[in-house]
């Protein structure tokens, strides 16, 4: 379904353990809006919705929904520190265009949601 690397696992372990929720899985999930229709997001949860696929990868929990699971399938989340930034990027074979801002992609079918960027 998805992929995980090993620098966005440990950035998110640290991150849940910052929050005090260090057993929380991670939930990416897809939105309509953005500047190219979709936006991507990630959030803490304490446990799955009946309709989630979850999967464990570096020792993270990633529960995705049904609704996102088509669009983020095959995606991989990647961590990345580096001189212009820091930040989760995620890389989706079924994005066929992208925003600058790094959040917001299109898969050719959701045009009409986009919207300008912020």
């Amino acid at each position: 379904m998805i992929t995980l690397t090993a620098s966005a696992a440990t950035k998110v372990k640290e991150l849940a353990e910052r929050e005090g929720m260090p057993e929380a899985a991670l939930r990416l999930y897809v939105a309509g809006g953005g500047c190219s229709g979709l936006n991507y997001g990630m959030a803490f949860e304490e446990s799955a919705e009946d309709d989630d696929q979850v999967v464990e990868l570096h020792g993270v929990r990633v529960l995705v929904d049904s609704y996102s699971a088509p669009y983020v399938q095959g995606a991989e989340i990647d961590y990345v520190d580096g001189l212009m930034g820091s930040g989760f990027t995620i890389h989706n074979p079924n994005a066929v265009s992208t925003c600058a801002c790094g959040h917001s992609f299109d898969t050719g079918a959701n045009r009409a949601t986009a919207r300008s960027c912020h």
